[in-house]
């Protein structure tokens, strides 16, 4: 990969923001990382640390502060911020954060009115909270991410459970990345041959899609480092830097929702795959979830541009 993109903008300075600036300056293919956080301490710190960083591996990569009304220049905007708030949800965990979350990526969106580059939504519950920032920003490259960890998961409890090289699976998650997510098991592939997934094998992959999220909080807080490489796989493909297909939560005949989106260039085509009747129903309950989350949260695009 020897392009190289103008700065990216990373909002929010915690476990993902931090792992995703990391991973910019590991990388070095953009100009700057700019950071903003709700706290200018945490913010700065993170730029000290990314700097140390950047002189050891000898990155090009800058790294500097910035407020989110100074990103409108920037190639992609990383959108992970998270509210202050106590979840105690057992069931449906992401969208626990809907109420909580949405006033903060409202005001965020309003800061980047206009904005032309690609956004990438990371705070939970992702879908909804893609829509809101979407709709209040008024950007048109605007994706969330979440159904790629998911597939992601879901090749590794797969091939675990079959007792085959991850490798050898291919398979996609798509809907909603929540508890609505739809498993693709008709046009899952091993070894490139389709393959017929046996119930058993769908009932504990979907156990271990729930648990593998509890095992990581259990031990180290949060997940960083799973979505932070979905975020640079994101900004990768849309930034016209790798082609192929990244499954991520986009606007789709007005559904919003996790779908596998295939880059040219950084051009998308949503490209939905075949799916069998079980499933088609599925997605259709995972858009209407996400319909009603929008709905409640919709009065925070009251006075949006």
């Amino acid at each position: 990969m020897s392009s190289r993109t103008g700065p990216v903008g990373v909002i929010g300075a915690g476990a993902v923001g931090q792992t995703v600036a990391a991973l910019l300056v590991a990388a070095g293919w953009c100009e700057e990382v700019l950071i903003a956080s709700g706290s200018n301490r945490s913010a700065a710190a993170l730029v000290t640390d990314l700097q140390d960083m950047a002189q050891i591996v000898g990155s090009p990569v800058r790294a500097q502060t910035a407020q989110p009304a100074d990103m409108r220049d920037c190639a992609a905007v990383v959108v992970a911020p998270r509210a202050k708030f106590t979840n105690t949800a057992t069931d449906d965990v992401r969208m626990a954060g809907l109420e909580a979350n949405a006033p903060l990526i409202a005001a965020l969106a309003r800061s980047l009115t206009g904005y032309e580059g690609t956004a990438v939504v990371v705070t939970n519950p992702v879908d909804p909270l893609t829509w809101l920032f979407a709709r209040a920003s008024g950007a048109a490259r605007v994706y969330g991410v979440g159904s790629a960890t998911d597939t992601a998961r879901y090749r590794l409890a797969l091939a675990a459970e079959l007792a085959v090289p991850v490798e050898s699976v291919a398979g996609q998650v798509i809907g909603e990345h929540g508890d609505a997510a739809v498993l693709c098991t008709s046009t899952t592939r091993i070894d490139g041959r389709r393959v017929r997934v046996p119930v058993r094998a769908v009932r504990a992959v979907r156990a271990e899609l729930g648990a593998r999220p509890r095992r990581i909080n259990a031990g180290i807080g949060r997940g960083r480092c799973g979505p932070a490489g979905a975020v640079l796989h994101a900004l990768t493909h849309a930034l016209g830097l790798e082609d192929g297909p990244v499954e991520l939560s986009v606007d789709h005949q007005g559904a919003q929702l996790g779908l596998p989106v295939h880059f040219t260039a950084g051009r998308p085509a949503v490209r939905l795959p075949r799916l069998d009747p079980a499933e088609r129903r599925l997605l259709a309950a995972a858009d209407h979830k996400i319909h009603l989350a929008c709905k409640t949260i919709s009065h925070h695009l009251e006075g949006a541009r």
